[in-house]
């Protein structure tokens, strides 16, 4: 009595740590599930940096690319102090522009101080002077005291490049050449004041085109080194990553092997149902199969061109993965009938491709039948 209830006691206990292994097991394929997930997300982040890189060198228009951009990097090492030199940089070039807005007072002035600019120093008194239909023939009214005010404003409202206000000026004259007819004073007083603003601003044009020039080269400069930036964070990235999915894959191939020790034995007609199966399998999933083989036998050749493939000689391990994987395939070969049906019809034009692959399938086969052979007659 004492000698079962032993035993029993020992049966309960081994019982208990099996149970136990069983979930050390299945908490270690969580955590790998969990960590390849997380890896899944690194890889798609790094394939759509270089995605999106690909397509801003063959792209046009680099800048609007870098801008929308801009909020994706903000994890990337460097990537503030980038942001600090833009803004630097911004600073540096607005001051810059400021400078010229100023210098181009002095012809703003000169415009302002002829003779004939009096009736375009204020804007319109459209009701005093009862011009009704004004504002149906002016979409934008604009005259030299509104200029100035916004040249001079500090809430934001302010010019930001000298373009701005000659854009501005022009439209002052234009208004009045608009509204205005050809033979009236208002218009001959217009278009001779165009003229001259024309001719100072050609003569001032040389500043602005310079400053513009050496903004686009900062700007073009800064995106190249955010480029070089990003570029060795995400190549440090792609090493990193492929360091831990080599770690992941040891860890899968040892969860594997334990797996595999804690399984019954192939027997001799689980080897046969294999080899059966293997016959069954379409020319892809049976190339995929002689992969599963070849991974765990370096010396045998899945591309060769005869192929002598003894199952008894394979691993457990072996035989346990092409156990899963020909009845997985056989499974989705099953679904996936009625289009095959379809797509082999007797009447159907001959595909080479097809036929060489059958012809592959059959070298296959008959190699596992020679196997089977050589080991009746050893028997």
């Amino acid at each position: 009595m004492e000698e079962e209830l032993v035993t029993g006691v020992g049966d309960v206990g081994i019982e208990k740590m099996e149970e136990n292994k069983a979930d050390d097991i299945g908490h270690q394929v969580d955590d790998l599930v969990t960590k390849v997930e997380k890896l899944e997300q690194r890889v798609n982040e790094i394939e759509q940096f270089y995605l999106t890189s690909s397509k801003m060198q063959s792209s046009t228009s680099q800048k609007s690319s870098f801008v929308k951009d801009k909020d994706k990097g903000k994890h990337i090492p460097g990537f503030k102090k980038h942001q600090q030199e833009t803004a630097r940089r911004e600073a540096a070039a607005a001051k810059r522009m400021q400078d010229i807005m100023r210098q181009f007072g002095s012809v703003l002035r000169q415009i302002t101080q002829h003779k004939w600019a009096w009736p375009f120093m204020q804007p319109v008194d459209v009701e005093g002077l009862g011009l009704r239909d004004y504002y149906e023939v002016i979409d934008r009214p604009m005259d030299f005291s509104t200029i100035k005010n916004q040249m001079e404003a500090k809430d934001g409202t302010e010019y930001k490049h000298v373009r701005d206000i000659c854009s501005d000026v022009r439209l002052v004259f234009q208004n009045a050449m608009k509204y205005n007819d050809d033979k009236s004073d208002v218009h001959a007083m217009a278009k001779t004041l165009l003229e001259k603003f024309e001719e100072k601003w050609l003569q001032f044009l040389p500043r602005v085109t310079e400053e513009e020039k050496r903004r686009e080269e900062e700007e073009a400069e800064a995106q190249l080194s955010m480029q070089r930036t990003q570029e060795a964070a995400h190549a440090k990235m792609a090493r990193d990553l492929s360091n831990e999915l080599y770690e992941t894959d040891m860890q899968l191939e040892e969860l594997r092997e334990i797996v595999v020790q804690k399984c019954r034995k192939m027997s001799n007609e689980d080897k046969r149902n294999i080899g059966i199966a293997l016959t069954q399998l379409c020319p892809e999933d049976l190339s995929k199969a002689l992969d599963i083989v070849a991974r765990h036998n370096p010396s045998f050749q899945s591309t060769a061109a005869e192929i002598d493939l003894d199952i008894n000689a394979q691993s457990e391990t072996t035989l346990w993965r092409l156990k899963y994987f020909a009845k997985d395939a056989l499974h989705q070969q099953a679904n996936n009938d009625a289009t095959c049906e379809v797509s082999n019809k007797a009447d159907s034009p001959v595909n080479p491709i097809q036929t060489i692959v059958s012809k592959r399938k059959t070298q296959i086969c008959n190699a596992l039948a020679k196997t089977a052979k050589k080991r009746n007659q050893k028997s």
